[in-house]
């Protein structure tokens, strides 16, 4: 061969090199494209910090190339406006915050929900308090936060006790405040939820007048952004697989959840076993009466003027 012709097919050959690795980078870039990043929005207590601790969901979702990375937030709505500005994607909160997210025009679908939890929320009084019974409230000061799951359930406690809002004295404030003017007897009673509610029991010896039970559902959501969940389906049924797996693991070993919270939220074991103990074990997509549930919540907040507009919970929830 002469040396013109061997240099013709080296050159090609160094070509043809460099065509396939550029194809081969191309591709490693394409999967690398691929891949998922499900930002999750937690907080302190509940089902999600739960998962967060035992790297589970991680795992569930290694094959199908999604990377999860996890935000906390201070409570439900700072949450759901997290979700809805795109800092996160999936989220968890009670009742009320998909509400007023929702009124705000939020982009927010649900998703799941815990089965309810009627007594994890209750109304109570300080343990030497002479308010026996709801009737004796009338005229009282009670604290709650205002827009919450609690503030439904004070709405269902005196219309079941044939009262209105008119007759006590809403003192609005935040768990942290309430608790601080409930210890020093600037208020009443307290409408109040796990583990804040727990929390009275054990360190204050606080009484329960009525709890949900009965009343009111307090289920706890899973919300996700809409353009996520349309796109991928798959990797939030995951999530919700796993979410689904861990309440029941979480029922059959409730010391062990209660000492994967101790830190993050500060709160004694005896505590958080009881405030888990009250939770609703299992993770299911809305049925259409947990949406109907739901529905009259928001109803009832926009009867109160807590929102604008009345709401369709469905128009949130992808069929």
């Amino acid at each position: 061969m002469s040396t013109s012709r061997a240099q013709f097919w080296i050159k090609t050959s160094v070509l043809s090199a460099a065509v396939v690795g550029a194809m081969m980078l191309s591709g490693c870039g394409k999967k690398e494209a691929e891949t998922v990043t499900l930002n999750i929005g937690f907080q302190k207590y509940g089902i999600l910090p739960i998962v967060k601790e035992r790297g589970t969901l991680e795992t569930a979702l290694k094959a199908q190339n999604v990377q999860v990375k996890w935000v906390e937030f201070p409570a439900g709505p700072q949450l759901l406006e997290g979700l809805n500005v795109g800092s996160v994607v999936f989220g968890e909160a009670g009742e009320a915050p998909p509400i007023f997210a929702q009124a705000a025009n939020s982009n927010l679908v649900y998703i799941a929900n815990q089965p309810a939890a009627p007594k994890a929320e209750a109304l109570i009084v300080q343990k030497d308090s002479k308010i026996q019974s709801i009737q004796d409230l009338k005229g009282k000061r009670i604290a709650l936060n205002k827009g919450s799951n609690v503030h439904y359930l004070l709405l269902k406690v005196l219309e079941a006790n044939n009262l209105k809002l008119s007759d006590i004295e809403a003192v609005y404030l935040p768990p942290s405040d309430a608790r601080a003017a409930f210890e020093r007897g600037a208020v009443d009673a307290w409408v109040i939820w796990d583990p804040f509610f727990a929390a009275a029991e054990h360190q204050i010896s606080a009484r329960v007048i009525a709890t949900g039970e009965n009343l009111v559902s307090n289920h706890q959501f899973y919300l996700a952004d809409r353009k996520f969940a349309e796109t991928h389906p798959e990797v939030l049924k995951t999530v919700v697989n796993e979410l689904n797996t861990t309440t029941q693991w979480v029922e059959q070993n409730q010391q062990q959840a209660a000492k994967l919270l101790e830190k993050p939220t500060g709160l004694s074991l005896d505590i958080l076993q009881s405030s888990i103990g009250r939770m609703g074990f299992g993770v299911q997509p809305i049925s259409a009466e947990v949406a109907k549930k739901q529905q009259y919540v928001a109803d009832a907040f926009y009867q109160q003027k807590l929102i604008p507009n009345k709401l369709n919970i469905d128009a949130a929830i992808i069929k």
